[in-house]
């Protein structure tokens, strides 16, 4: 069933507020957040594939709730995880993609791309310290992406006391051990120097996870564990029993690549041993579990069929990915909630967990009273901008993935601005959900609306555009 919902306006930067904060969430609940790399929306059995095999994470989703419109802040890895731990959109922090930001063929970008940041300042209070400053214990396993100990962005000076395998590296040489491509070079990831032959990655940190939740526990003092896999995000490798077994079945609608299917089911099995460990270890009744992805799926590699595009691109297929929150007892399982949300909400809710409210403005929204059940807004409106340029994966006459714009949501309407060309592009996506049919020319009162939205926000945040010419553009 779907989450009542009461309309609320929620306009800019703002401190999220919930009656929640100070009392109902009191027991201070242990929260795991688990995030895959690259998974698309519909690379589960539960949001639609009939090839890749994930009992656990359909087991998770039946248990939760599943919000049916779910977005990472971000196309694509870095930007994406510092909305998350910051709670603030990329114009806020400066961290609009993976470096360079003028990426692709110079003479094909007309203008000058914005610089970015590729690391999340210090200046930028994490969800993790907010966390730490109030009685948790946290760990990050996995992808950090976000800063090194050279300039302390790295896990350990940002609010985690443990961080294991957590640098400024986006992927892994091999999904294989050594995991840096050579025993050599394997420090730059902690705490995973050592390992055995045809060791694999997700295994790995899954067994890390594990051993930490079963110390946590002994001390009974309220954690925060940042399970963030490598998995699924290239190279695209997989255990081979796994990869015969995918061979040997027949290939599904649209999914049917066996060794990123072998990927995606060990991701799977991985995430079912922490769900087993903590029902095991008594602590199902006081954990919060969320799973989602840090953006869309990338195609080629596999297919997002119900939405159009993949990471990195300004359409649903960029951002849109699955999320579950499991709370046993406290979160009903079964339901959804069809409002629009995004990864920077994790901040304030986070907090509203915790019991406390955060201690610098944030964009996000407060979620806690809506898995709760409670009444919370309808009226959501979102943004993403991106003024830099990236490069496609794909010889299929398009340049670029993405060009700079920005974009916003409002209920089931959508609208991108293309500031290459000055120009608009309407979607409604109940109505269109492939975004096959702009209507910004045909609906010129819904388009003004939503440039109205989107203009408003770009002042309101400072949000750079380029302008600056190019000097070896060349007109197509």
């Amino acid at each position: 069933m779907n989450a009542n919902l009461l309309p609320l306006t929620v306009g800019g930067l703002s401190l999220a507020v919930s009656g929640c904060y100070l009392n109902k969430m009191a027991d201070n609940p242990n929260i795991i957040l688990i995030m895959a790399d690259d998974l698309g929306l519909n690379d589960l059995g539960v949001t639609g594939s009939d090839y890749h095999e994930t009992p656990n994470l359909d087991t998770l989703a039946k248990e939760s709730m599943v919000f049916t419109n779910a977005y990472s802040s971000a196309p694509n890895s870095a930007p994406s995880r510092a909305c998350l731990m910051s709670g603030l959109y990329t114009p806020r922090h400066g961290v609009y993609t993976v470096n360079p930001p003028d990426r692709g063929v110079d003479s094909k970008r007309k203008y000058i791309a914005i610089a970015n940041n590729d690391t999340l300042e210090p200046k930028f209070k994490t969800i993790a310290e907010e966390l730490k400053d109030n009685g948790y214990k946290n760990c990050h396993i996995g992808k950090w992406h976000l800063g090194n100990i050279e300039d302390k962005t790295d896990p350990l000076n940002r609010g985690f006391d443990i961080n294991i395998g957590g640098t400024h590296a986006g992927a892994p040489q091999s999904h294989f051990f050594p995991y840096a491509g050579d025993a050599g070079s394997a420090e730059r990831y902690p705490g995973l120097e050592k390992g055995t032959d045809k060791e694999y990655l997700t295994d790995r940190l899954t067994d890390e996870a594990i051993r930490f939740i079963k110390n946590a526990r002994l001390k009974k003092q309220p954690f925060f564990l940042n399970l963030s896999y490598f998995a699924v995000h290239y190279p695209i490798q997989a255990p081979e029993d796994l990869v015969e077994k995918y061979n040997n079945k027949p290939k599904g609608t649209y999914h049917k690549d066996p060794i990123y299917a072998a990927m995606t089911e060990s991701l799977d099995t991985n995430v079912g041993r922490i769900l087993d460990v903590i029902k095991k270890s008594g602590l199902d009744e006081n954990t919060v579990i969320i799973f989602t992805s840090d953006n869309g799926g990338a195609e080629p590699t596999t297919d997002n069929y119900q939405v159009r595009g993949g990471k990195g691109e300004p359409y649903e297929g960029g951002t849109r990915v699955p999320l579950f929150i499991r709370w046993a007892g406290k979160i009903q399982s079964g339901t959804t909630c069809d409002m629009p949300v995004s990864n920077i909400d994790f901040y304030p809710t986070f907090c509203a967990f915790a019991g406390i409210k955060p201690s610098q403005a944030v964009d996000g929204l407060d979620l806690s009273e809506i898995l709760q059940g409670e009444k919370a807004p309808t009226d959501r409106t979102l943004f993403w901008h991106f003024p830099a340029y990236l490069e496609s994966y794909t010889n299929n006459g398009q340049d670029f993935r993405a060009y700079p714009y920005t974009s916003v949501r409002k209920g089931d309407w959508k609208l991108i601005r293309v500031h290459e060309t000055d120009t608009s592009e309407l979607y409604n996506l109940k109505e269109d959900p492939l975004e096959t049919t702009n209507l910004a020319a045909v609906n010129t009162e819904k388009t003004l609306e939503m440039e109205g939205l989107l203009f408003g926000w770009i002042k309101e945040v400072g949000a750079p555009i380029p302008s600056e010419p190019n000097p070896d553009y060349i007109p197509q």
